[in-house]
């Protein structure tokens, strides 16, 4: 019988595994080789080979709603995109609120992780950690959580760039990258093309001569401002409509115009999200370029064949290899470039499933809320309350299996039994379901019902409007003779209209499922 939980990683997966496991009733032991819990989201001085990293300008991508925890509302005064120090004090306050930080002991590295020799009958696991004075212990745990990331190991391909070692600039990896200090009318070049990239192309755009800001596909660019100044990922992401065309993304800027566009469609890659790169580009503070095919000395060609002279720095934004030192080498099997893992959380060849990953995912949406409901469905996976497949069906779907955030987080709600009843609500609270299907997908609906039931989430779904508009009001606007009738009528006919959406989309919905089964 599972009972006690060894969680790796104190960010924010490994806090919501903590809160999943005293849920269900276990006793979790959460390890953090740092000296503080936050993870990413902890701003560093000093650089720690191993770790994760963020630099001072990081703003997170996701809403405050949209990356909250299921019972844990941000506090309404907070920013809608939140600076990374406000997003470490959410953790601090979802930590204090739900006694956490108890479980967790900072400074202690795992360093191995093994099964025990008993396994086949017992399922548990040897645990070995280290202080950071040096000392070694063994523990013993009937189930392991992992939630260490994968924004720890940079990835740099010089390789793949002839004639690097001949440049005499400066080059390094963007795990590097703090501020823009030093740069100062530098010309510098950035060589990839996702949020990190396009974060510090902006960031040194400020105080460069020039940026050049190269990229092999291009990508969608999409701002954190969405109709209405509100929001984009609230007003464009629920469960009815997902209105992220190419017209709507056109919108924010003409990628053909502004040399952005790639060849693969919106859902096939994660977007880059950024405010300020269509304004920098219009200024000439950054210029786009192709694919870099050689350095000399002290320039830089392209594959277009055009050249850039007297470069000075050069920042790889190249992503990351994901490393999992302390996991059995036979764990780490891949299926792509992914952990081979059912349901992208458990290995399929344990005897036991008493091993989960927690928050390895990529997806069109917060990993906040995806990790946190992976963890409540590994808790209840290691008590029995969930059968996994047999292994060879496992296997199977891992090799098939995509990430659309919606589908697969219903689709390990609906295990745990926390899956809102749409049907049920449109019949018992009309009200509530329109907020759930046509509202912002937010993960308070998972806390509706079932497993984990949270009296506070009928009421964190309908003020969530309100905690979305508090911090625009820095300034009182008196309402317009009139607007207060017409807003009322306009409740009223949204109203009306979302449940007529809604009884056409039951429909459409019950249509498709009798042709498919």
């Amino acid at each position: 019988m599972v009972q006690k939980v060894a969680v790796i990683g104190a960010g924010p997966c490994g806090l919501s595994s903590v809160k999943a496991c005293l849920d269900e009733g276990l006793e979790p032991t959460c390890f953090e080789s740092s000296d503080d819990i936050g993870g990413l989201w902890r701003y560093k001085e000093k650089l720690v080979p191993g770790r994760t990293n963020i630099y001072q300008c990081v703003i997170i991508n996701s809403s405050k709603e949209m990356m909250a925890f299921s019972d844990f509302p941000p506090p309404a005064e907070l920013p809608n995109s939140m600076h990374h120090t406000e997003v470490l004090l959410y953790l601090r306050l979802y930590a204090q609120t739900f006694s956490l930080l108890q479980h967790i002991h900072l400074q202690t590295k795992v360093v191995g992780l093994r099964q025990r020799p008993d396994f086949d009958a017992t399922g548990q696991w040897d645990v070995e950690t280290e202080t950071a004075d040096g000392r070694r212990q063994t523990h013993v745990f009937d189930a392991v959580m992992v939630c260490t990331g994968h924004y720890t190991q940079p990835h740099l391909p010089l390789s793949s760039f002839p004639g690097i070692e001949s440049f005499k600039g400066r080059y390094f990896h963007s795990w590097e990258y703090r501020n823009a200090k030093g740069l100062e009318g530098k010309r510098v070049v950035v060589i990839g093309f996702g949020n990190c990239g396009c974060d510090i192309a902006v960031d040194i755009s400020r105080v460069a001569e020039r940026v050049y800001l190269s990229t092999r596909s291009g990508a969608w660019v999409v701002g954190r401002v969405g109709p209405g100044g509100l929001p984009f990922d609230t007003t464009w992401i629920s469960r009815l409509v997902v209105t992220l065309s190419s017209l709507k993304l056109n919108e924010f800027v003409d990628h053909k115009l502004y040399g952005l566009k790639p060849k693969h469609n919106f859902w096939a890659q994660i977007p880059v999200i950024n405010d300020d790169l269509p304004g920098r580009i219009i200024s000439g503070r950054i210029q786009v370029k192709p694919n870099v095919k050689e350095f000399r000395e002290t320039s830089v060609v392209f594959t277009d064949r055009s050249i850039i002279d007297e470069v000075d720095v050069v920042v790889f934004a190249t992503g990351y290899n994901y490393s999992f030192p302390f996991l059995p080498p036979d764990l780490q099997a891949k299926s792509g470039y992914r952990l081979r893992l059912y349901k992208h959380v458990i290995p399929p060849t344990l005897a036991h499933p008493t091993l989960a990953v927690v928050g390895f995912i990529h997806g069109l949406g917060a990993i906040n809320s995806m990790a946190e409901m992976q963890a409540r469905w590994s808790t209840r996976v290691f008590k029995g309350l969930i059968s996994l497949p047999a292994e060879d069906v496992m296997v199977k779907e891992i090799e098939t299996e995509t990430v659309d955030v919606i589908p697969y987080t219903d689709s390990l709600a609906e295990q745990v039994g926390a899956k809102p009843n749409i049907l049920q609500l449109l019949f018992t609270e009309p009200a509530l379901v329109l907020q759930v299907v046509l509202g912002p997908y937010t993960s308070y609906q998972y806390r509706l019902s079932g497993p984990g039931k949270w009296a506070g989430a009928r009421q964190a779904i309908f003020a969530q409007k309100q905690r979305i508009a508090r911090p625009f009001r820095t300034r009182a606007v008196s309402e317009e003779p009139g607007n207060e009738a017409s807003s009322k009528l306009s409740i009223l006919l949204a109203f009306i209209t979302g449940a007529a959406l809604l009884f056409l989309a039951l429909l459409c919905q019950k249509y498709i499922f009798k042709k498919m089964y």
